[in-house]
């Protein structure tokens, strides 16, 4: 379970260095989450598995969506409908 927890974890974080445009190159990636830079393409493929437009953009040296997608783990309150 816990090493659910920390794939998670990294992939929320992927998720948001992509958003701010901001990961840099795999190796760059890499030293930023602590981790090696085939466990960085481990988990970019399971995004991608997961059906996350990813790309990587050579000219800005940095992971992309391709489209605009947003990723959430984890639990929420949901609002209640009126008729509920």
């Amino acid at each position: 379970m816990k090493i659910l927890i920390q794939t998670m974890q990294l992939i929320q974080r992927i998720d948001q260095l992509i958003h701010l445009q901001a990961t840099g190159t795999p190796d760059q990636l890499a030293s930023r989450l602590g981790i090696s830079r085939t466990k960085v393409y481990r988990i970019i493929k399971f995004m991608k598995d997961l059906d996350a437009p990813i790309l990587y953009d050579l000219h800005s040296q940095n992971f992309i969506y391709a489209e605009a997608v947003g990723f959430r783990f984890g639990f929420y309150q949901n609002e209640l409908q009126s008729d509920e």
